[in-house]
């Protein structure tokens, strides 16, 4: 039986599904990937405790963890973005989402661990993971732990993006690290971003802006705006990319995911639901290591074949 010992992580980014053309992600590093389409300009960063992944030599941790905010964090993803068109605000959303079924490789508890993720953690978070193609996707307003509103572009000003490795506004928080500085986005506005949350009457704390975007009239209020940098954080404690288990307490055991994985990647995606088109996408992979491979461990590959079969769909947006 296959072991959370016998494989590590990948995680690739970019603007498509496409894979191949992602680029890797230095995990706990501070040099983002740079993704730009014309539909958005990102950046993102994604942290993993106690990682054990490619690069080799990437950092075990990052110093995001020592933070005050995040001591029982797993793993993050942060981003920035500016949009290049408006994008109605129940329409945006992030989450995971796949090509293929997973209803028959479901660990047990699933129901009761997901039934406490949307009593407790995310109530706003919508999807059918019974599917042909399985989803789980938040509205970014309701689901995301930290939201900065930015200012909106100035051709004569640099946008935050043009500002890599410093702390751009009062928001944003330097911890010293062996790859420089982490920068830890926090709850705000910068700039005329003060504004909008006034005008948009988004509460300061993070939890109650996600409880006030839980009302959909106060989503379709809202407009992510073409021009306007937004910064984001999605973490929490309950993944533990180590040992590839679902942590979520309350009473529930620990899930192991290795037993059940079928080849598929863990794939975060920020969408527009309006137009079914991804913005960024955030490829997870597992690899076996040198030694498992000598010991027979599958690569993703020949799983999913062994679950699926070698029938493969076309991959999305190959063009």
């Amino acid at each position: 039986m296959a072991t959370h010992e016998q494989y590590i992580l990948h995680v690739t980014a970019g603007a498509t599904y496409d894979t191949s053309k992602h680029q890797d992600v230095l995990v706990n590093s501070e040099k983002p990937v740079d993704v730009s389409s014309d539909l958005i300009n990102a950046k993102i960063h994604v942290r993993i405790k106690d990682y054990r992944g490619l690069p080799e030599g990437s950092p075990k941790t990052s110093p995001y963890f020592s933070t005050p905010q995040h001591p029982y964090d797993r793993y993050s993803i942060s981003f920035s973005f500016t949009p290049k068109h408006d994008i109605a605000g129940d329409k945006l959303v992030f989450g995971n989402d796949f090509d293929h079924p997973i209803r028959d490789h479901l660990p047990p508890l699933f129901d009761k661990a997901f039934g406490i993720v949307k009593w407790w953690i995310d109530p706003g978070l919508d999807g059918d993971v019974y599917a042909d193609e399985p989803y789980l996707y938040g509205a970014l307003l309701s689901s995301i732990n930290v939201l900065r509103i930015g200012s909106k572009a100035d051709g004569d000003k640099p946008s935050g993006d043009d500002l890599e490795g410093e702390a751009q506004t009062q928001g944003d928080v330097e911890v010293p690290g062996s790859d420089g500085e982490a920068i830890v986005y926090e709850e705000g506005a910068d700039g005329d971003g003060v504004e909008v949350r006034k005008e948009k009457r988004v509460p300061e704390k993070s939890g109650a802006r996600q409880k006030f975007f839980l009302t959909e009239q106060n989503r379709k209020d809202f407009v992510f705006e073409a021009g306007r940098e937004y910064k984001c954080d999605f973490f929490n404690p309950y993944l533990d990319f180590n040992e590839f288990a679902l942590k979520i307490g309350y009473g529930l055991p620990n899930i192991s995911m290795i037993g059940h994985w079928d080849g598929q990647p863990l794939r975060y995606v920020l969408k527009n639901r309006e137009t079914n088109q991804e913005l960024f996408v955030v490829v997870i992979e597992l690899l076996p290591t040198e030694q498992a491979r000598k010991e027979g461990a599958e690569d993703p590959k020949e799983k999913f074949e062994q679950v699926h079969g070698s029938e493969k769909k076309e991959e999305k947006n190959e063009d």
